[in-house]
C-alpha cells in the first residue's frame, strides 16, 4: 500500500497529465522538448512536520517542484505564460487533490531564457508546489 506522501504526489501528477504539455515524474530532461511544452514533477522534500500528540499526527508542508520548459523560436513568452496559466487552472480546480491534501499552494515561477546552439531558445522555470497533508507517522 503506498504511503500518503506517494499517494499525494501521484494525485498531483495525475492532475497535470491532461494538460497539453508532456508531463513526466522524476525523469531526466529529454533531448527534445515537445511543441506544447514539458512539465517534470520532482518529488521535492516533505520538510520538518508539525506534530500533534493526541492523537499523534504529523502535519507536512511538502515542497514538490514542477520544472516547466517551453522551446520556441517566436512566441516563447506567450507559450510559457499559457503553460503556467494552465497549471494554475488545473491546481485551482481541486486544491485538495480529491481530499488527499488539506491544501495545494503553487508559488510564482521565476523564469529564465536559455539559448540553445543551433535550435530555438528555451524558457524554463521551477514552480514550487506546497502540499499540506497529515500522516499518522513519518513513514506512513
Amino acid at each position: 500500500m503506498p504511503t500518503i506522501r506517494e499517494t499525494v504526489l501521484a494525485a498531483l501528477h495525475a492532475r497535470l497529465l491532461p494538460l497539453a504539455a508532456l508531463t513526466l515524474r522524476d525523469e531526466v530532461l529529454p533531448e527534445r522538448i515537445p511543441a506544447a511544452g514539458l512539465i517534470i514533477l520532482r518529488d521535492g522534500q516533505p520538510g520538518e512536520p508539525e506534530v500533534t500528540l493526541s492523537p499523534l499526527r504529523y502535519h507536512y508542508q511538502h515542497r514538490a517542484e514542477l520544472e516547466i520548459i517551453v522551446q520556441a523560436g517566436t512566441g516563447r513568452a506567450s507559450a510559457f505564460d499559457d503553460l503556467v496559466a494552465a497549471i494554475g487552472t488545473a491546481l485551482e480546480a481541486d486544491r485538495t487533490l480529491g481530499g488527499l491534501c488539506d491544501w495545494v499552494e503553487p508559488e510564482a515561477p521565476a523564469s529564465v531564457d536559455l539559448p540553445v546552439e543551433g535550435a530555438a531558445a528555451l524558457k524554463a522555470a521551477v514552480i514550487t508546489v506546497v502540499l499540506h497533508y497529515t500522516t499518522t507517522g513519518p513513514l506512513a
